[in-house]
């Protein structure tokens, strides 16, 4: 949760674009129709760019505090920093991996 609470405004907004497709996906498993399929395939193209977007932002971020700080080597602000860049990648695509799992069980209660 420490990292939720570091987290930038950009990281923020690219885990909130991550948690659509992943109610879109439940939504779907419980009611399955064709609209809601229809609106996963975008909300997960979203959520993939949104997730690679704030782990750019993050290690932008990262490169601007190594360039302030004169630092060259690998410390643990900088693996810190490295760890954190990578955190809406990772929510990002464990809210995909859900989804789409729940994507397959409304198909498969639809047929």
């Amino acid at each position: 949760m420490e990292v939720l609470a570091n987290a930038g405004v950009m990281a923020l907004a690219s885990m909130f674009v991550g948690v659509l497709p992943l109610i879109m996906g439940v939504a779907y498993a419980i009611w399955p129709n064709d609209e809601r399929l229809t609106l996963m395939r975008p909300l997960s193209l979203a959520a993939v760019f949104a997730s690679v977007g704030g782990m750019a932002m993050g290690f932008i971020s990262e490169l601007r505090f190594m360039s302030r700080t004169g630092t060259v080597s690998f410390t643990p602000q900088v693996a810190t920093g490295t760890a954190e860049s990578l955190v809406p990648v990772f929510f990002g695509f464990g809210c995909l991996t859900v989804g789409w799992l729940c994507v397959t069980l409304g198909l498969w209660r639809r047929s």
